[in-house]
């Protein structure tokens, strides 16, 4: 019997797209309940937390319950990683303990030791550079919006250059839709995640919110300083100053567009208490969405 090969999820090119659609078709599934039972009975998910959480931490936890299994919190308080143990160590060690781990953390490199060095599945719950999961919750709510075909789909992030932006690139570039980027010079995303989109969908990038909104689908941001930008939230506020997302940006795009974001949000920066609370606002579903993607690619990860 051939062994299976070990599959990570660090970034969303990780996935074919036939692989996307098929783990956004099982979280739907999921959702509605027409997938049922116990797979991952008797399997232990370690969660490592270098930066705090709510979603993540409790999606994920709630998540493994759901299907049976089992999580493990890991504060790097708790564990020999935050008294210098190197990653590929811990990554070794935690390979003969545990089916999966999940890392929430500051540097891509911490994710990428783990998955070179841990002979089990990988999930990038969240690093500077990259937020596949959250993306891949958004994508799920965008489909129960628009429907299951990407094609025609058109969306608008305003704001930073950060791990959303280069996770909405990756999206667009394995999923096809276009995508349309405004942010202030200074702020731009990651120089080879863009062009690599650009090379397979239509990627626009601008300085003008309302000329990404215009005739967009869909309109996200973020918060303007992310965990560890702390000091500089007084130089982005005024670097970001006309970018928040209101209700003359959302008025930009289609009649259909909806607005996204990954939250915690603060309103009144990046976004308006109106769009934030008001009818084309989306957030709690695409904040649910992300337990029903993250069980779905934990199972096809960990349970074949």
């Amino acid at each position: 019997m051939t062994e299976r090969r070990k599959r990570d999820f660090v970034s969303i090119p990780d996935f074919s797209t036939e692989e996307l659609y098929e783990t956004l078709d099982l979280a739907a599934d999921l959702k509605s309940g027409r997938e049922a039972g116990r797979p991952l009975a008797g399997k232990t998910l370690a969660m490592i937390f270098t930066k705090s959480s709510t979603r993540t931490r409790v999606s994920f936890e709630a998540g493994m319950f759901q299907l049976g299994g089992h999580a493990l919190f890991l504060s790097s308080r708790d564990i020999q990683l935050g008294r210098g143990e190197p990653i590929r160590d811990t990554a070794r060690v935690l390979s003969r303990y545990v089916d999966g781990i999940m890392i929430r953390t500051f540097a891509q490199e911490d994710v990428e030791q783990l998955a070179q060095f841990g002979s089990i599945p990988v999930i990038n719950g969240l690093t500077d550079l990259l937020h596949p999961c959250q993306i891949m919750a958004d994508v799920m709510t965008i489909r129960e919006n628009f429907g299951s075909d990407l094609s025609g789909v058109k969306v608008a992030w305003i704001g930073d250059g950060n791990n959303m932006a280069n996770s909405w690139l990756n999206a667009a570039h394995r999923l096809g839709f276009e995508l349309r980027l405004a942010f202030p010079e200074g702020f731009e995303p990651d120089e080879e995640i863009l062009q690599r989109a650009r090379s397979s969908t239509t990627v626009v990038t601008t300085s003008d919110p309302r000329e990404a909104a215009l005739g967009a689908d869909v309109i996200t941001t973020d918060v303007w300083a992310s965990m560890g930008q702390e000091e500089e939230a007084d130089a982005r506020a005024r670097a970001f100053t006309g970018y928040m997302v209101d209700d003359a940006i959302m008025d930009a795009g289609t009649e259909r567009a909806i607005f996204l974001h990954c939250l915690p949000a603060h309103r009144g920066e990046e976004v308006s208490e109106e769009v934030f609370e008001g009818s084309r606002s989306r957030v709690f579903d695409q904040a649910e969405n992300r337990l029903h993607v993250q069980k779905a690619i934990m199972l096809r990860l960990m349970a074949g």
